[in-house]
């Protein structure tokens, strides 16, 4: 499951359109990060380290005039019924620290909530960028060897016969 809910005024965007919001100013406390950079450079570091898989979606919105960035991608290896999503999450308005998660399972929303096996967060301080791309690349890392494990699971568990009233029980109910 990879979602990207969008309930709280957040709009779906193309992602040269985030190049068309203005990037607040530096100051001593606040260093900001380009949607659009935030954008090309995780899409960019993803494919070139997740290349057994292959880019099958991108989902950008905006939130509150452009102050706020929520993003998903979605890559699928082979023909795996399980992909592996990054998504993540900026603010220009000081809402938010910089999100990042990655996994077979992601779910991002403009309620501000970021959830997956790996996921981290970095405020918008000075050396954000470095600290970024290192904590972008070292989570990709971790996310696809959690997927190898997904993947052996989600088979074991295709073997396991059950029925529907015996699913329901389990997923819902938590019996």
């Amino acid at each position: 499951m990879e979602e990207i809910i969008l309930h709280r005024g957040g709009q779906l965007v193309k992602r040269e359109e985030l190049d068309l919001i203005a990037v607040p100013e530096e100051t001593d406390s606040y260093a900001p990060v380009s949607h659009y950079h935030l954008a090309d450079r995780l899409l960019t570091v993803s494919q070139d380290l997740l290349t057994d898989f292959t880019l099958v979606g991108e989902n950008y919105a905006l939130a509150r005039q452009g102050q706020q960035l929520f993003a998903l991608l979605k890559f699928q290896k082979d023909n795996s019924e399980i992909g592996l999503s990054v998504a993540f999450r900026n603010s220009y308005d000081r809402s938010m620290s910089v999100g990042l998660a990655i996994g077979a399972s992601v779910f991002i929303c403009d309620n501000l909530a970021l959830h997956g096996e790996v996921a981290v967060m970095k405020k918008h301080t000075e050396g954000v960028w470095n600290a970024l791309e290192d904590l972008a690349i070292t989570s990709l890392y971790k996310a696809q060897h959690n997927w190898e494990r997904v993947l052996t699971d989600a088979e074991r568990l295709k073997g396991i016969p059950t029925s529907d009233r015996e699913a329901f029980q389990v997923l819902v109910l938590g019996k």
